[in-house]
Formats: structure tokens, sequence, C-alpha cells
């Protein structure tokens, strides 16, 4: 896509036939004339799949729906242009790649922010060590929620707080949550899988609690957005229990698993934006 504005893209429908691809196709959206894109994910994960598998999912700006129809549904204003690109970072030639772009041409207010989309991964994540969700956000904006891509390395990660630092911060988060299926909309572990419109949770390989289990998770701040005025940052711990059997709760003690994670971070935003990181190799976004 390569349009000028000003307007508001409605909904990108994306498929092609190689779920295992999914992780090397990079999606990029520039917005007005800024030269760095805005939005910069793996394909597969800006649409909340993960772990070379497309997933149905059922939330509200989200839709992953049979075989392989990848939906979003977030309002995106823009005032003077959009270039959206695909890049195939794949070893492979895809000849069915099939896209349907929606949007409107209409006045956009002078206060209107902007999309952004942010890929991060850290295939095994340091003892004791914060997974960093998101940083380095500067201006006006809103967190409008995330998805993770989890491969257990002991067990589940169901203790881990979400930290969001807002407006200058320090050593305290305005917002710290109890503990990670509490965040994903769910309590006393996730269970079961579901997909609902604000949050989900669904395994992807292995069994939920089992080391070498692998799992994707969502929630989406759209009733609920993360307001901040001039800065944004967002972390998770990865916590888990030690064997649980035979130990009154308050006596359990806590692990720190040295887990897979990769999540994509969703918010708007002022421009201009800051650069982002560099996008993580090939190999370190390689799926085993």
């Amino acid at each position: 896509m390569d349009v000028d504005g000003p307007g508001v893209l409605r909904h990108l429908w994306m498929t092609q036939p190689f779920p295992e691809l999914l992780r090397h196709l990079i999606l990029r959206i520039y917005w007005d004339d800024q030269p760095h894109p805005s939005v910069e994910c793996p394909m597969g994960d800006f649409f909340c799949c993960s772990w070379n598998q497309q997933r149905e999912i059922l939330a509200q700006p989200i839709n992953v729906n049979p075989r392989g129809g990848l939906n979003c549904f977030f309002p995106m204003p823009f005032k003077k242009h959009v270039r959206i690109t695909i890049e195939n970072d794949s070893d492979v030639d895809i000849k069915e790649f099939f896209w349907n772009f929606d949007y409107t041409l209409e006045p956009v207010g002078g206060d209107a922010l902007y999309f952004h989309a942010q890929f991060r991964r850290t295939p095994k994540l340091a003892k004791a060590t914060e997974y960093v969700v998101v940083d380095n956000i500067r201006g006006q904006g809103q967190y409008v929620g995330a998805f993770f891509s989890w491969g257990y390395s002991q067990g589940s990660c169901n203790e881990g707080e979400i930290k969001m630092y807002l407006d200058g911060d320090g050593s305290f988060p305005t917002i710290c949550g109890t503990g990670a299926e509490d965040y994903f909309l769910a309590a006393w572990g996730f269970g079961d899988d579901y997909s609902a419109p604000f949050g989900g949770f669904r395994m992807a390989s292995g069994v939920y609690g089992n080391t070498g289990a692998r799992a994707l998770m969502y929630r989406f701040h759209v009733p609920d957005p993360i307001c901040f005025k001039r800065d944004f940052r967002m972390t998770i711990q990865a916590l888990t229990f030690e064997d649980l059997k035979n130990i009154p709760y308050e006596d359990r003690l806590y692990k720190t698993p040295e887990d897979d994670i990769a999540s994509v971070a969703y918010w708007y935003q002022t421009l201009p934006s800051e650069v982002f990181p560099q996008l993580p190799s090939r190999e370190v976004r390689l799926i085993a």
C-alpha cells in the first residue's frame, strides 16, 4: 500500500500458505514523512500467531479464522501518507500471497495518534531478569495491548508480574500486576484454552505446566487503554513455583526459569516516534 491521506486504515486482511514462514515475513508500516517504520513485526506474531501455527483467535482487534485468514481491526489514522511493505526474509519463494486493506479517505484531527507495533524475542531469558516488552516510547499516547509467545523451560510462568512505567516512573511502576495469568484475564493458572474479545491463551504444544510446553497469549486494552503523557515502558517477570507437593501456599518458593519469550507490543502515540531497536535476525527469530 502506498496512499496519500488524510485517512484511516480500517481493516487489514492477509494470507499465505506457509505457517512455518510467518516468523520470516516482516510487516512494516510507515506513517506520513517518517523514514523509519512505526510497525515492524513478523507477520504471524502481529496477527497473534506463533510457533509455526495459525490458531483461531477471536479477539476484538485481531481475528485469525480458518484457514489462515489474518485480520486486524485496529483503526489507524494517517494525515499525509501511509506505506505498507512485506519483506520475505526466508529462503522460500511465496507464489500465493494475498492481501486486502480497507481504508477511508477523510479528515483526520490534529490530535490523532498513530498506531505502532514492535516485536522482540529473547530465546533464553537470563535468570532473575525481567523481560522487556517495550521501552523508549517517547511522546503522548496509549498502550493498547500485547501478544506473547512463551516457551516454558521449567513449568508454567504464572507468577510473573506485569510492570508498566509511565511518565518518569523510577524504580516503582505506576501499574504492577498480580501474576501473568491474571494479566491475561484468567486466574489460578491458565488451565484450559480460551479466546475472548480482550484476552486469550492457547497451548501450541506440550502440556500446560510441563517443561518444554509452548503457549501463546494476548491481552488487548481496547476499553481500558493505558494512557501516558511523556513516556512508557513495560516489562514482565518469568516466575514459577518450586514443587508444590505438600507445601503450604505461604511457604512455596519461587524460581526464575530461563524461558523463551517473544512479544509484540501495540500502542498509539504522537509523531515523531523513536527508531526501534534492530529487528532480531532470522537466526534469533527461528523456531526450532
